[in-house]
Formats: C-alpha cells, structure tokens, sequence
C-alpha cells in the first residue's frame, strides 16, 4: 500500500456504538472525494468513554484496516473525535495591551490575548481540548473578525473553551496510537458534526445542534457565526432501547430491533401521558407493567384494539407479543425527557431566545419516525433533521445523520490542511502528554469567526 499523501486527510470517529474511519481526498477546488471507509460495532466503550483499552484498540485498527483496504493506501495520522460526559466548556475573556511602538496589531498580540483568555484555572486532572476565539474587541471596539493589521491600544477577545479530563484523553490517544496512527488533532464531537450538517446561514441566525448518539447527546450552540456553549448530555439511543428491554422484557438486542422497525416517538395512542409519573431522571420503575394494565382494565371501551408484535422472548426460541402502542410510548416518553433536557441546558447557557433557526438533529437516533414532533412540542422551535452535505455519489451511503461527526471529521482536516489551523491546535505525537499550541495564522480566523 501506498502512504498517505498530504492531500488526503483521515477522520476516525470514536463512538458509543460504532467506530468509523473515513479517507477523503482534497481537491483542487476545496472539497472532499470519499476514496475508503471502515466502521465497526464499537466494544470496549461506554458513553464515549473506553472502558477497555484493548477491545477498543482492535476495533479501532478494524475499521482503519477496512478503510485502507477500500483506498489502497496506508494512513499514518488521522483526525479523531471525542465526546463523553467528561467534556465541558466555558467561555473566557482575555486582554492584553498591544505591544508595538506604532500600535498597529500582530500576529503575536493575537496569540497573546489568546494565552490569557486560556488562563482559566482547571483541575489538575483536566486538560484543555479546545480554545476557540469568538469575536475581537479593540479599544472598546466589538465585532472584530480579524485584528491583524489593525491599529489600537487594547486588545480583547472573547473565546470557547472545551476541556476534558486527562485520563480519558490520554486512553483515546493511546487506543488510536497502538494501531499504529498519530492523532492529528481531538475535536469535540458536536463541533466535528457542526462542519458536515451546519449551513453558515443558520450559525449566523443562531442554531443548536443536538447530536443525539448511542451512549450521549451532545450540544453546539451557534449565534453570529461563532460557538457559543457546547454540551453532553449523557442520554442517548442506548437508553430507549434498555427502556424497551426493561419494560416489555425482552433482550436488548430484540428491543433493538424492535425500535428501529416498528419505533415512532411522536406517538398519540390511548397509553400517551402515563409515564409522567414514571418518570424523574432515572430509569422507568419497576411497577410500570402493574399499573399499564390497570389503566388498560378501565380505558375507555371504544378505544380500537392495539397491533400486537412479535419478538423474540427472553427463553430461546420462545415469541413473545408486544403492543405497538406500547413500544411506542416508551420511546415517546424516554425522548420527551432528552428534550427536557435539552431545553434546560440552553436555559442554562442563557442563549435560549437566541436560536430562531432552531434544533438541527444528526446522530444515528435521529433516524427514529417521530423525533422532529417530539423535539418541537417540547422546544417550540423548528427542528430539521441534518445529514452531511456535498458528498459525492460515490459517497452516498454517508449521506445520513449516523456519520454526521465522521464525515465532519474530515472537513475540519480539510480547514486545517488548507491553512485554516487553529490557534490552540493540540498534539501528542510520540505519546507524550503535553499539549502543542500551533503558531499558524493563514486562513484560521476567518474559517473560525462569522
């Protein structure tokens, strides 16, 4: 096999139920020709976090092998996604006086204001994933895109900082090194998604992603161009799926099945309301199936009988019959509480009247009928579905929302590669610990700022 070229850049997207890797070729007008994929059910993952290192790092070298195989080449790097309720974020402000006899602002102030904006006081166990500016100020001055040239006494921007913790970190790279590939860059799941589903129209007018995963739903918040608050809510598709198990009592994997055949979250059938008492933020109760057949018992009479499914039971080779409506209200009520959720983080970031173009949904649970109508009942806001965009017919099969972040790996390659290169860009080659501050201006704020 040949070695990678510069031109071709590798996302590898390390998730709670699958792990994907994606070759893309750089063309001379900017965009990207899938030539290989590989992707693989995950094992040794939970929530986004390895769990276990060794099954993790066989399946990751799987999917780069698949991958490799696909486009003939061998890969040496990649681009490599990371979430999990480790991740948070907040914003910070840095000044800095501009330091040049005729005032006028360089690259190296830029750098400045941006190392103090970064001093925010951390944990020990936690490291710095991610610095991106917002907006620059000069001498009280906001709305800046670009400061380099510009004349001014003071300088101040306001920035994005997603941090993680060291241990789950310092695990991803190693799982993604024992095969034998550097890490580019970590990016932050929902940022990576953000690239592929994203128009810049809705970041300008103020958009919220939700990316809702297997093990995590995670959150990116855009107003005027920039990232504003991202997220992890740990809730995601894996949890509707223990919720059928639980509830009707069959394995996992036929409450799998189960959901994604038959599944519709925006269900209005005779059961619709019971589970308000069922639910906090913990799993279903117990007495759920005592207390459904109850309310079936004195229901009104004239309600049509329910469609009845069949499964496969918890005794091997055993049918068991499960009521749709049923299905259905589990599903509606475990993602009527997500958006609860996802309601009360925006609140939190006190951004919630600032998103007219509202929720885009990606991630492989955004595939479930019905999900638009339960995010907007709950939201009252548009919700659309978001898939990657611009792909080649040869790449058709990644045009759904399950490879949002996979696809979106490799367009954040593509920025860095075409001169883009964020400030606080991070490295551990070689397997150190330390985190490299790229010092590379070219194109990056103008990809990174509205």
């Amino acid at each position: 096999m040949a070695t990678k070229p510069e031109k071709l850049i590798v996302g590898l997207d390390v998730g709670t139920s699958k792990v994907t890797t994606i070759i893309g070729e750089m063309t001379r007008d900017n965009h990207i020709n899938i030539l290989g994929m590989g992707t693989n059910p995950s094992l040794g993952l939970q929530r986004g976090v390895i769990v276990n290192l060794e099954q993790a790092t066989a399946t990751i070298a799987t999917t780069i092998e698949q991958a490799e195989r696909q486009a003939a080449l061998k890969i040496g790097s990649a681009f490599v996604g990371v979430t999990g309720g480790h991740i948070s974020s907040v914003n910070s402000r840095g000044v800095v006086a501009v330091g040049r006899t005729n005032r006028d602002i360089s690259p190296d102030d830029v750098v400045r204001v941006i190392d103090s904006a970064r001093s925010v006081t951390l944990p020990p166990q936690r490291e710095v994933l991610h610095v991106i500016p917002r907006t620059f100020t000069i001498d009280g001055q906001d709305g800046v895109r670009d400061p380099v040239g510009m004349n001014g006494y003071r300088l101040e921007v306001e920035t994005h900082i997603a941090t993680g913790t060291i241990s789950a970190l310092t695990n991803l790279f190693k799982g993604v090194q024992r095969t034998g590939v550097e890490v580019d860059e970590l990016v932050f799941s929902p940022l990576a998604a953000s690239e592929a589903v994203l128009s810049d129209a809705e970041k300008r007018l103020g958009v919220c992603l939700v990316d809702i995963g297997a093990g995590t739903t995670d959150i990116a918040l855009y107003i005027d161009g920039s990232i504003w608050h991202t997220a992890v809510i740990p809730i995601g598709g894996n949890n509707i799926t223990n919720d059928i198990s639980l509830v009707c009592r069959v394995s996992p994997e036929a409450a799998e099945k189960l959901k994604i055949k038959y599944g519709d979250a925006s269900v209005t059938g005779p059961y619709k309301g019971l589970y308000a008492d069922y639910y906090g933020k913990g799993p279903i109760r117990l007495d759920f199936r005592s207390r459904l057949r109850q309310e079936e018992e004195e229901s009104d009479a004239s309600v049509a009988p329910d469609e009845m499914l069949e499964t496969e039971g918890l005794e091997l080779g055993r049918k068991q019959q499960i009521s749709r409506n049923l299905l259905n209200e589990i599903i509606h009520a475990r993602t009527r509480q997500l958006f609860d959720m996802v309601q009360a983080e925006i609140k939190k970031s006190g951004y919630d009247g600032m998103i007219p173009a509202g929720l885009v949904l990606t991630g492989g649970t955004a595939n479930l009928p019905g999900i638009t109508d339960a995010a907007g009942h709950v939201l009252r806001l548009p919700v659309r579905i978001g898939a990657p965009r611009g792909l080649s017919e040869v790449a058709g099969t990644l045009s759904v929302p399950a490879f949002a972040t996979s696809v979106g790996l490799v367009l954040w390659g593509m920025k860095k590669r075409n001169g883009a290169e964020i400030l606080q860009s991070h490295s551990r080659r070689g397997g150190g610990a330390g985190m490299a501050v790229g010092r590379k201006f070219g194109g990056w704020l103008r990809e990174f700022l509205p």
